[in-house]
């Protein structure tokens, strides 16, 4: 939906301090089962702050490394930005 990895967008997701209180949910899916969601708001957050972080090769680099934990996964995406 927002074009991205998904993996990447669940490790931005992953880290609840990447986006303001009360953007990320839990939904429960059965009675012990909960899966993660955003709020609209949440949505709109996360466009924003990739829309920003992609300005410059030099900003989406800082960006992954500032936001993403993974750093296998941080390698995988730089390596497809354009240089």
């Amino acid at each position: 939906m927002l074009g991205e990895d998904p993996e990447l967008l669940k490790a931005i997701v992953y880290n609840d301090d990447n986006l303001t209180y009360g953007s990320i949910i839990s939904v429960y899916t059965g009675p012990d089962d909960t899966v993660t969601a955003l709020t609209d708001d949440g949505i709109d957050e996360l466009k924003d702050m990739l829309r920003d972080a992609r300005i410059t090769t030099e900003t989406w680099h800082a960006f992954l490394d500032d936001f993403v934990d993974d750093a296998e996964l941080v390698a995988r995406i730089k390596a497809l930005s354009p240089r």
